[in-house]
């Protein structure tokens, strides 16, 4: 298997183990050990939550990064290449670096099964522990207190705003679901908490846990955007207040970029104003409340892909409002409560354009999402045969003056990126 590329790679790491998700940390310790990647020689920081975690971790990046520090940040899920989950100084991980982990990961782990996540998140240690970093920044894929990045302590834990999704796995409540996050906190080290209504199971598993600080968004730090202009009030590591005040896109929720500027203060990180400034004009968060304008049409995308992400999008789109017609193109997976998301968004669209999957299992069928639209009595239903035949389908009915926005899940998003960088060198060579 040394000499596979890393597209086969991959494809045998979704057929390896017995589960696609299956939750513990004993499987991933064992081999981590093996490789003697811990503990982690570079301070940490850990984000869980179930909204807005890409976007902390954007906004961390960028700033430690323009702080003058060599940064290693893994995430997921990727848009369009695993690489985009490996990043070292703000540069995918090369195909050659991940097979080469892939491999010392392999033989490493002799008769212990790994999951597709576990391999990716010891491939990410593996190739932070190869290269001269200040930092690293560590991204939960699923809950906190068993997914696999808790085999690391944080330095700093950050959990953003807490809502119902994956519920099979994590609970059926945002208190149970807390628990889960709360996992990755640690006895004695800082904790970020994003969420404006912390359940009372989290607030009681930080208290437990001992961590120190902890500093609550509304409690003891606080943040406001109005017109593009964000302000913060963040404490630094010796307690003292620190008022920021920044201009934006409006694309990062005000909580979320609090959030990541207060880990980056308790961290013991100086900066100025004007790298805040800096950062935050460089930061491109792609398909997070994404605008975009190609060949003359609006487009937003986001990986909103539940009812309080899809709330949180439809006040994005309110605060510049659109003249015209407002159009979604639209997918989600099965697993998904895509009820819950068309009832978020009720009345908002004028139609809708919903695309299948056919190479994505977990994919919900366009059929199933349209009769759910039907029962709701929602405007104009489009069915495609696939996302891009959906895209070309909204582009037809799409005007000057309209907005087209693109949500429901990563391979939504994913499906239509390419699509809209193809429209765009197209239209610029005319």
């Amino acid at each position: 298997m040394n000499k596979a590329s890393l597209t086969q790679w991959l494809q045998r790491l979704e057929v390896v183990h017995p589960k696609a998700v299956d939750l513990g940390l004993e499987r991933v310790l064992t081999v981590a050990h093996s490789l003697q990647l811990l503990p982690v020689k570079t301070p940490v920081v850990t984000v869980a939550g179930t909204n807005g975690k890409g976007s902390v971790v954007a906004v961390l990046d960028a700033l430690i990064s323009e702080a003058g520090n060599r940064v290693g940040v893994f995430t997921s899920p990727h848009l369009l290449r695993f690489n985009e989950r490996i990043r070292i100084a703000g540069v995918d991980a090369s195909d050659a670096e991940i097979v080469d982990a892939f491999s010392v990961i392999d033989e490493a782990r002799g008769p212990v099964s790994l999951t597709y996540f576990e391999f990716a998140a010891l491939a990410a240690l593996l190739i932070f522990d190869a290269k001269a970093l200040d930092f690293v920044i560590l991204e939960v894929g699923l809950g906190g207190r068993l997914d696999a990045v808790n085999i690391v302590d944080a330095s700093v834990a950050v959990i953003t705003s807490i809502a119902l999704d994956h519920q099979d796995w994590l609970g059926n409540s945002r208190g149970e679901i807390s628990r889960e996050k709360a996992g990755i906190v640690r006895r004695g080290r800082p904790v970020v908490i994003a969420d404006s209504d912390p359940p009372p199971e989290l607030l009681a598993c930080v208290a437990d846990v001992a961590a120190s600080p902890a500093l609550y968004l509304g409690r003891e730090f606080f943040a406001s955007s109005v017109a593009g202009q964000w302000q913060g009030r963040l404490r630094t590591s010796d307690g003292t207040v620190r008022t920021l005040a920044a201009t934006t896109n409006g694309s990062l929720l005000p909580e979320n970029i609090a959030a990541a500027l207060q880990a980056v203060l308790l961290l013991g990180i100086e900066f100025s104003d004007d790298c805040v400034a800096n950062a935050l004009a460089k930061l491109s968060a792609v398909g997070r409340r994404e605008r975009r304008h190609v060949a003359g049409r609006a487009y937003v995308l986001d990986v909103a892909h539940n009812p309080a992400s899809a709330s949180k999008l439809l006040e994005f789109l309110d605060a510049t409002p659109c003249n015209g017609k407002k159009i979604c193109i639209f997918s989600a997976m099965a697993d998904k409560d895509i009820s819950g998301i068309i009832d978020a968004t009720a009345g908002y669209f004028d139609a809708w354009f919903l695309g299948d999957q056919p190479d994505n299992i977990r994919a919900a069928d366009a059929v199933d999402i349209a009769a759910m639209l039907d029962d709701t009595g929602q405007a104009m239903v489009s069915i495609s045969k696939n996302l891009r035949q959906a895209f070309r389908r909204a582009q037809s009915v799409a005007g000057e003056g309209d907005s087209v926005v693109v949500f429901g899940s990563f391979c939504t998003v994913a499906a239509i990126l390419p699509l809209l960088d193809k429209d765009r060198s197209k239209y610029e060579a005319l």
